[in-house]
């Protein structure tokens, strides 16, 4: 139920983002954020112009994708549609969301070539995921996904800590969140996402 609340709260708030949202964004001190949005970067977002509900000129801020390929050292992971936005955290964080990269991983370098739009990720022992790339399982949700190799690999190694953690404290959270400047509140029409 706490999930279904909170994803309630979460519709809600989005939905009146740009009326309601907008208005005390800027009231979040960025500098408290390990990687704060930077709304500055080119090429993020763009404006088009449309016709609104009411037949009337209107001029949008719309997402701008891009491909962006990932490799760990020679072998070539995968492309991935993307914001651009701070490239080389996505790779690195996709390669440890696929079990890729371990916690203990030495990653030696990471390059990005904006031009090429490809991301290299470096580690200092040779990797080889020919065999966790073919097998994809699709995920649900609103774009679809892939998840190379075996979901429940590693999980039963998995221990949680013993912390509490209160339902008080993720709505403060998501608050605070959904008040920060983002491409997610300029735009409107992407998800907003936070580790």
């Amino acid at each position: 139920m706490v999930a279904l609340r909170g994803a309630l709260v979460s519709s809600l708030v989005a939905n009146t983002a740009h009326e309601r949202i907008n208005s005390v964004a800027t009231q979040d001190n960025l500098s408290e954020y390990l990687i704060a949005p930077d709304l500055s970067r080119r090429g993020l977002s763009r404006a088009v112009d449309g016709i609104d509900q009411d037949g009337k000129k209107s001029v949008l801020s719309v997402v701008e994708e891009r491909p962006l390929t990932i490799f760990l050292n020679a072998q070539e992971i995968v492309t991935a549609m993307t914001i651009g936005d701070y490239p080389e955290y996505l790779a690195l964080g996709f390669l440890r969301n696929q079990g890729m990269l371990q916690d203990d991983a030495d990653v030696t370098g990471i390059s990005y070539d904006e031009e090429l739009e490809t991301v290299v990720v470096r580690t200092a022992t040779q990797t080889s995921f020919e065999d966790k790339l073919k097998k994809k399982t699709r995920t649900s949700g609103c774009a679809v996904g892939t998840v190379f190799g075996d979901m429940m690999e590693g999980l039963e190694e998995v221990h949680l800590p013993a912390s509490p953690v209160k339902t008080s404290w993720l709505y403060a959270l998501a608050a605070k969140i959904n008040r920060t400047p983002s491409l997610y509140l300029d735009v409107g029409a992407i998800h907003g996402t936070v580790l």
